[in-house]
């Protein structure tokens, strides 16, 4: 490696050290949240408070964003706002809860939240045993490294010896080290549990490197002092399908959440938009009819109503128009998140 500072830093809260010694792991510390049961459902129990609560971010542009009036902005926030129109008919009939990386599962087993809408990496340890379920994929990413321009390092492969800044509680750790031992180099972690510390370690100097997902990296890119004089690395380390999360044991709210986030990929598929939902209404295609509630009882089989679709695309519009919105800005580009029939792997399962 090239030009690294000579001093090496190592703060590490909350059990990160665990990960780089080897003595923990991922799953101990996302075992610390337990699932707890109730007789009343989700849906039950969101309509008697009339709102959602959906997990989120601590600050995270184009994903969950809170701007200086405490409104929320993002594809994660899209997708809670999403199921509130779904559910109530009101996309505003939402509350927002930031969390960070190791509080998120906890907060949705314990039912702090009835949504995590987190840009959380699905995986199976995740899947098989906390007691959750995720409802589906509403970003591909994977995970890469951001350095100082300043280093001269045009390659992952030239870290060797790096101190490296992340998040505790996440998958990105473990990928980390991961990448580290197969290509027989040493680090150090600076692991902080939430993200704004984070960014303001690197900001600072305080560690060679930043790693998280790529759309992480885009987004925190934006909160540096000179965001110009950063650049992410080419090498991508990891698979991060980020999703929207519910707990086991429910399936109604499961399939809610699940066919909300499928509602505004077919929508985008379907071409039927924000702006023209309305005329689609009279559209002879049989599957725009099943959407928009037209055809069948599919909201009925949900708990909802038979136009839950379509007031939630009224409400927030189809994934590209989400995308567009809050995620372009960033310059990141659809690429393997566009549409299966525009060459990515968008696919949603048909409403029918």
């Amino acid at each position: 490696m090239k030009n690294l500072p000579l001093i090496v830093i190592v703060l590490v809260i909350g059990g990160g050290l665990g990960y780089f010694l080897g003595g923990g792991n991922e799953q101990a510390v996302e075992q610390e949240a337990v699932m707890e049961t109730s007789s009343e459902s989700t849906l039950e129990a969101v309509k008697a408070k009339g709102y959602v609560q959906c997990g989120v971010s601590q600050g995270l542009p184009g994903f969950s964003n809170a701007d200086d009036n405490g409104n929320w902005t993002g594809i994660d926030v899209d997708l809670c706002r999403g199921v509130a129109a779904a559910v109530f008919g009101d996309a505003d009939k939402v509350r927002f809860t930031p969390l960070s990386a190791k509080q998120r599962f906890t907060a949705l087993s314990s039912g702090e939240i009835d949504i995590l809408s987190r840009n959380t990496t699905w995986t199976m340890t995740r899947d098989t045993q906390l007691g959750l379920n995720f409802a589906g994929v509403n970003y591909y990413d994977g995970q890469g490294m951001m350095v100082p321009s300043g280093l001269g390092v045009t390659s992952a492969t030239e870290l060797d010896g790096a101190n490296i800044c992340t998040n505790t509680g996440t998958t990105t750790e473990l990928n980390i080290t991961d990448y580290f031992r197969a290509n027989n180099m040493s680090f150090e972690l600076v692991a902080f549990e939430k993200a704004d510390e984070v960014v303001a370690a690197y900001d600072a100097g305080r560690c060679d490197v930043y790693t998280t997902d790529r759309s992480g990296l885009a987004a925190q890119r934006t909160k540096l002092t000179n965001p110009d004089a950063h650049v992410v690395l080419p090498e991508i380390i990891s698979k991060e399908p980020l999703g929207p999360v519910v707990r086991q044991g429910d399936d109604q709210w499961f399939n809610i959440v699940r066919w909300s986030l499928n509602a505004m990929i077919n929508a985008e598929e379907l071409g039927v938009t924000q702006s023209n939902v309305d005329s689609m209404m009279g559209s002879d295609n049989p599957s725009i009819k099943r959407l928009l509630g037209e055809e069948g009882n599919f909201g009925e089989e949900l708990g909802l109503s038979n136009d839950w679709a379509a007031n939630l695309i009224k409400a927030v519009g189809n994934y590209g128009e989400s995308y567009d919105a809050h995620v372009t800005p960033l310059g990141l580009a659809r690429g393997v998140n566009a549409l299966w029939s525009d060459g990515g792997i968008l696919y949603a399962a048909p409403i029918r």
